[in-house]
């Protein structure tokens, strides 16, 4: 205690901590429309504006010319018994007609299944027949692997799937038949009534769903996320508020549709500034992106950080004039520090932006601003957006914690989806009473209220007794000459209950084995944190969005190790 003025005593003044929440400052109202409006809206404001740019298909459409062929592909569904909630399902790479065909399903008031073009039969089956698609739209193939065959393999165990469509192949029609309907171009020429779309679209309210999006897979078989015409416009319209996108700007977008980086943070961002959207290729290709951005001057470029580490490390970089770039989006994955300073320095982008979420959150909750310093951009994944609630709580207790302490992030908002598809207790367990959804993300919440991502919650290991995350042996390996990429996960022991495990790509000059890795970390991180198993690789397991999949390697590496066993 201390003296008063008064001769009396009282209590010193201790400044409390700062709780872990925050809630996002909005200069902007929400948008009130449906996808549908928004474009209508768009071909208003910006005829002559180019909407989209497939330049390796060598097409594109106005935002006019957008709005007409949403039209049709609209009047199309329709006419093949198309109708409101029933679920329309893409499977294909990135190509122009997937945006149409997103566009057109989503004004009658369809829900978009998005499916990955690295899924396989068996994978494509499980989600048309969770989801209860009624009519899928395909392109023939992706690389080497025939969609149609597919299709018609798996089709016959499939009642509810009504109808097939199948983009043209470039260059000719040798494609499987027997599981398939028709082809694009029949599709549309069948056509329908544009009445028809208009009093369908008049029935269709911003709150409705539209988008079934199934999570990656990092940890197991894909749930399906149900998001609205609310959740994903108005999250790619305030993800194009912190780059500053406007008519004149030009999104290159290596990223795939089928995620919603590509469909909500390339394409509803796009639609609402009325920026034009570039593909380079079907998917990403180094050098086919530096050539698009070049070639097309476009202004801003998305991707995960392997995509722009493979971009400036290859030797054709240098040919390539990137000083159109001004911004960007780069999230999914931890970025190195030379990444982005390359980013900014290399490649011109100024106001490149990290940005965080998941797909649960229509995506991005998080993301730093066009002005915050290089430190920010590689440390935190940036302030919140607007509209949105965030706070880190312990994970026992549920209690929000102080700022600077670790615990699990939850989010409350707009963005928060409807709910987990014909999962009501996965549902309940992912969203609270209180409407936040538990992201399973370790954080930390600086006094500054930007947020550090520190590792998931299912991905903690437990050696001995200790926590360890593996997110911060992950940074720390990063920091190592030799490293060029490193992952780490749990393997069971005997002894300890878990040891830690980490996979590890080498720079190209590096000639290290994991004993000499082990010697660095020595004296530099608890000896218990240091992998006792390390696995030198070329590549890692990925989804089609670039996120790789721990629960792929560990399963691979307990299949090495098992394999090892029985060899000695």
């Amino acid at each position: 205690m201390t003296p008063d003025s008064s001769g009396g005593t009282r209590a010193r003044s201790v400044a409390a901590p700062l709780p872990a929440y925050v809630s996002g400052v909005a200069d902007r109202p929400l948008l009130g429309m449906t996808i549908g409006a928004a474009l209508h809206r768009a071909a208003e404001r910006h005829p002559t504006g180019q909407a989209i740019v497939s330049a390796f298909q060598g097409r594109a459409l106005s935002y006019t010319g957008l709005d007409a062929a949403a039209d049709q592909v609209a009047a199309a569904l329709l006419a093949r018994g198309v109708t409101a909630g029933d679920r329309v399902a893409i499977w294909s790479a990135n190509r122009l007609e997937w945006l149409l065909a997103h566009h057109g399903a989503v004004r009658v008031g369809a829900v978009v299944v998005t499916v990955n073009p690295a899924f396989r039969g068996e994978e494509l089956a499980y989600i048309l027949e969770d989801s209860g698609t009624s009519l899928l739209i395909a392109a023939p193939g992706f690389r080497s692997y025939s969609f149609t065959r597919a299709i018609a393999e798996v089709r016959p165990r499939l009642p509810a799937l009504r109808h097939v469509v199948v983009f043209e192949r470039p260059g000719g029609d040798d494609e499987e038949r027997s599981g398939i309907d028709e082809r694009w171009t029949d599709f549309l020429a069948a056509g329908g009534d544009r009445d028809a779309v208009r009093a369908a679209e008049s029935g269709v309210a911003f709150d409705d769903p539209c988008s079934l999006q199934y999570t990656s897979g990092t940890t197991g078989r894909p749930k399906g996320a149900l998001l609205t015409h609310h959740n994903i416009l108005n999250n790619g319209y305030f993800v194009g508020l912190r780059q500053h996108l406007g008519p004149s700007d030009r999104i290159c977008l290596p990223v795939p549709f089928f995620h919603c980086f590509g469909v909500v943070l390339g394409g509803m961002a796009a639609l609402a500034h009325g920026s034009a959207l570039v593909l380079p290729g079907e998917s990403f290709d180094p050098v086919e992106t530096l050539r698009t951005i070049a070639a097309e001057r476009c202004t801003s470029l998305y991707g995960v950080p392997m995509m722009f580490i493979a971009m400036q490390g290859h030797p054709e970089f240098g040919r390539y004039d990137l000083s159109s770039l001004r911004t960007g989006c780069m999230g999914a994955a931890p970025c190195p520090l030379k990444t982005m300073r390359d980013a900014v320095e290399r490649m011109n982008m100024r106001q490149i932006t990290v940005v965080y979420g998941m797909t649960e959150t229509s995506p991005i909750s998080f993301q730093s601003l066009a002005d915050d310093d290089l430190e920010t951009r590689i440390s935190t994944v940036g302030a919140i957006q607007p509209h949105l609630e965030a706070k880190v709580v312990d994970p026992v207790s549920g209690r929000i914690v102080a700022r600077g302490e670790r615990g699990e992030l939850c989010v409350r908002g707009y963005s928060v989806m409807r709910g987990y598809w014909q999962r009501p207790e996965a549902t309940a367990e992912a969203i609270d009473a209180g409407g936040w959804m538990h992201s399973g993300d370790l954080a930390v919440m600086k006094d500054s209220g930007y947020l550090q991502i520190v590792g998931r919650l299912k991905d903690t290991i437990i050696r001995g007794g200790e926590n360890i995350y593996p997110r911060e042996i992950e940074e720390f390996l990063l920091t190592l000459p030799p490293v060029a990429e490193a992952y780490v996960f749990g393997l069971p022991d005997e002894r300890y209950g878990e040891e830690v495990c980490a996979w590890v790509r080498l720079k190209p000059d590096a000639a290290v084995d994991g004993e000499a890795l082990r010697a660095l970390c020595h004296g530099r991180i608890a000896s218990f944190k240091i992998p006792r198993t390390f696995r030198f690789v070329a590549e890692f397991p990925a989804t089609a969005s670039g996120k790789v999949q721990k629960y792929r390697m560990r399963e691979q590496e307990l299949a090495l190790h098992e394999s090892e066993s029985a060899d000695t």
